[in-house]
This record gives structure tokens, C-alpha cells and sequence, in this order.
């Protein structure tokens, strides 16, 4: 069963909170950082029941990415997710930053994300503010 996470910006991050609610298509977290899946990747993944992958490694449809976790201190990478319409959370404090800033904006985009910055939402709370 899938859960709703919250991501909220870091020390000296900007962004966010991003609200993220895997679905069954849609339930990958594309880990593009260097080394492996990183553990806020592994986090965001237990949390919400979804699964990380290593971005380097594999090649993962755009559809069938729930969130990108990228290491980009404000070069390209960091807009290439939301520019494809994909929340990403940056591990580094960078705002709306390099050639592809005009795509990242706080409901798409956290910045400085820490283990620490990543919570469960009861879904039955999430269901009384939506109604």
C-alpha cells in the first residue's frame, strides 16, 4: 500500500513542502546522484511503499517517475526534472538556478533535503483537508 510523504526544504534550501503520493503506475524514485541510491532516495521510497532505483544505472519512463533526488549545485540538472513536469528534491541549497531556472518553482522543486526533512502523512488527515 502506497503513502503520502511530505518533503520540506533544508537548512538554507528553498521550495516546497513538495506533497508526494505514489501511485501504481507512478511510484519510482529516481536516485541521480553520484554512488548509488542515496539515502534520501531510500527514505522517500520506504516511506511512501515505492521503490529507488540508481538514475545512472537504469532508464526509468518520465510517466513512472514520482520524484528525482539529484545532487545538482545549479547547473542543468537540477531543472531537467521539473522541466519534464517531475518534483525533484535537490540534496545541495540551490534555488531557481541555472539554463533551465524558469521551470523550477516551489511546487515542483526542495532544495537542501535531508533525511530529516522527509515525514509520513497520515492519509486519513490528507482526506479531511481535501473535503
Amino acid at each position: 500500500m502506497y503513502k503520502t510523504i511530505k518533503i520540506s526544504a533544508g537548512e538554507g534550501g528553498w521550495g516546497g513542502p513538495l506533497t508526494i503520493t505514489p501511485t501504481e503506475k507512478c511510484h519510482t524514485v529516481l536516485s541521480v546522484t553520484g554512488g548509488g541510491i542515496h539515502p534520501v532516495a531510500t527514505k522517500i521510497a520506504e516511506l511512501t511503499g515505492g521503490e529507488a532505483v540508481d538514475g545512472w544505472k537504469t532508464t526509468i519512463p518520465d510517466d513512472e517517475i514520482m520524484v528525482a533526488v539529484v545532487d545538482c549545485g545549479g547547473t542543468v540538472r537540477c531543472g531537467v526534472y521539473p522541466k519534464k513536469g517531475i518534483n525533484t528534491v535537490n540534496l545541495m541549497p540551490v534555488g531557481k538556478a541555472g539554463p533551465l531556472a524558469n521551470f523550477i518553482t516551489e511546487d515542483n522543486y526542495v532544495s537542501a533535503v535531508r533525511e530529516k526533512n522527509i515525514e509520513a502523512i497520515d492519509d486519513d488527515l490528507l482526506t479531511e483537508n481535501i473535503q
